[in-house]
């Protein structure tokens, strides 16, 4: 009779490959008894037997969760890795080490060429007695990461059917990822779907539609109709009279709702989109602080958004701002879906839109192939193809990095001669270690077609035009500031961007800060400042600076007010 097998195909398993001895046996012991009941449990030997384990994994469809692989005297663990990351390119990776061994300058150099090279998220150490919390911890938050971004079919998650090329659907998906919404997404003939068209009784499938957990079906709903059905506010009951009025929900505004609301100030946050700005569909920073083993934009704009909440800020989500005027010494904000807001003070942390390349073919296949900026939500459907990624920031490398997780082969398409004066040095080495990522230097995106998505792209460089076939486009070609609905009295430079302290006081108004523009009382940070860095970081630490400068604005406005009250009594 054969052996009963080690685990059971398309459950999701958690692998230790280490040799036998004590560090083994107690890994096991500890992921059996905290985790077998929701995952297979799957422990072998380096060498052979590993690679066959993964590689029988891979065809059985089963994904692998979270691979922990010790380091072993003589073999080739990096190369294993390797293998790991191309078969189950949507697992968490990681070391499995004894404490101290970061301290022997091979393994501290292998640790970090391997996550250089995107092999592994970050080591564990192993566990050192029973019921060992530090462990668990970090196989915990492993396992987090790996659910989130590999939700299963369950009634609890959001449903989308669409067409995999409908524009719609991909704002939809677009959508739900940004904001940290569970869901899975399905082809409407696929069996799924059909089983849960017919269980719904649904049978008008003419555009995208949303499923809630609640079985409640939305045929091509609008996005502000989305937030309402997971749970957030997209408009004010009544007037409000707020301290502060913050635009945009991006970093920059997070940090300065966070550190407003601190400080006891009253605090509206206004946002068009969805939380986190353009942050939210970067896959992972690796250079935020206090995150050593980097983290996804959504997952910092969640957790920021979610500290914020826990502050008493308030948030209207995809609304608009349309308006800002002076109203005695108070301004008002108008914007959709709500009565007018009026506030003290007022920050913009509008960010920055991705410059549009107005090219006709281009634009054409916008959401069927073609996306600016980094579409968390289509990389999964583009393994075994081949995409262009256009732009040579660190958005741009950072969409190369984990795109080419999933596909054949990424090409970075960049004007300039080199990355080093537009990249991170850190993803510029990881973007050297990946064997299927090439860059294309002085070179353009010139035109685009396919019958109904995406199918090739023809690239210019000195050598001439170059056709070639390709499943995505990724564009990253500048930002464009969110400033059109501003009045006169916020200047801004020839670019859009808002001008603040000494660029604003040279105009002869406000100024009187670092971050307050020519209108007194209204500030700028973040992406649309001018004169900005244009970093996740810097974004957030300009929210959190220009706080103090806030709130001696709101106390010298409530004193004025309560003096006139007392003059006029």
């Amino acid at each position: 009779m054969p052996p009963p097998p080690l685990h059971t195909p398309n459950r999701a398993t958690i692998i230790v490959i280490d040799e036998p001895g004590h560090r083994r046996d107690l890994a096991e012991a500890e992921l059996r008894r905290r985790y077998a009941v929701d995952y297979d449990i799957l422990v072998v030997d380096h060498g052979p037997a590993a690679a066959t384990a993964v590689t029988t994994l891979h065809d059985e469809r089963t994904p692998v969760a979270l691979a922990l692989v010790a380091p072993q005297e003589g073999s080739d663990f990096t190369g294993l890795f390797g293998i790991i990351e191309a078969l189950h390119p949507a697992s968490k990776r990681a070391l499995l080490v004894d404490f101290g061994a970061w301290s022997v300058p091979a393994m501290a150099s292998a640790i970090r060429i391997c996550m250089a090279a995107g092999r592994v998220d970050y080591y564990v150490l192993s566990p050192s007695r029973p019921g060992d919390e530090l462990f668990h911890r970090t196989v915990v938050e492993f396992l987090f990461e790996f659910a989130r971004t590999n939700v299963s079919g369950e009634r609890r998650e959001f449903v989308v059917i669409a067409d995999r090329w409908s524009a719609r659907g991909h704002e939809i998906r677009q959508l739900l990822a940004r904001n940290g919404v569970p869901h899975v997404s399905y082809e409407p003939g696929s069996v799924v779907a059909a089983r849960l068209l017919e269980d719904l009784a649904i049978t008008d499938v003419s555009g995208p539609l949303l499923v809630t957990p609640t079985g409640e079906a939305l045929l091509d709903p609008l996005d502000r109709d989305i937030a309402r059905h997971y749970g957030v506010a997209t408009a004010l009951d009544g007037p409000a009279d707020v301290d502060v009025a913050i635009v945009g929900a991006g970093p920059a505004g997070l940090s300065a709702a966070i550190s407003a609301a601190a400080e006891g100030l009253e605090v509206l946050v206004i946002e068009s989109q969805g939380i986190g700005g353009q942050a939210a569909t970067t896959s992972r920073i690796r250079n935020y602080l206090g995150f050593s083993r980097g983290v996804s934009g959504a997952e910092l704009a969640q957790r920021a958004y979610q500290q914020a909440w826990a502050f008493g800020v308030e948030f209207v989500h995809m609304s608009t701002v349309t308006g800002l005027r002076p109203t005695g010494s108070r301004y008002a904000l108008s914007f959709t879906g709500s009565p007018d807001v009026t506030a003290s003070a007022v920050i913009l942390a509008t960010g920055v839109a991705y410059r549009r390349m107005e090219e006709p073919t281009i634009e054409a296949l916008l959401g069927k192939g073609v996306y600016y900026g980094a579409s968390v939500s289509e990389a999964r459907s583009l393994e075994g193809s081949r995409v262009v990624v256009v732009g040579g920031g660190n958005s741009a490398g950072q969409a190369a990095v984990h795109l080419a997780r999933f596909t054949d082969h990424v090409t970075i398409v960049t004007r300039k001669p080199t990355l080093g004066s537009t990249m991170s040095q850190y993803l510029r080495d990881e973007i050297d270690a990946v064997a299927n990522i090439d860059v294309r230097y002085r070179c353009t995106l010139v035109d685009a077609g396919g019958a109904q998505h995406l199918e090739w792209v023809v690239l210019r460089d000195d050598a001439g035009d170059h056709r070639t076939g390709v499943a995505a486009a990724f564009l990253f070609i500048g930002g464009q500031p969110r400033t059109d609905w501003l009045p006169r009295m916020v200047a801004r430079d020839p670019g859009g961007y808002v001008l603040t302290g000494a660029d604003a006081a040279a105009l002869g108004a406000g100024g009187r800060t670092l971050f307050e523009t020519t209108a007194p009382g209204v500030f700028a940070v973040g992406d649309v400042r001018a004169g900005s860095v244009k970093r996740v970081a810097s974004a957030a630490g300009e929210g959190s600076v220009v706080v103090p400068h806030v709130l001696a604005h709101v106390m010298e406005a409530t004193s004025q007010v309560a003096a006139a009250r007392a003059a006029s009594a």
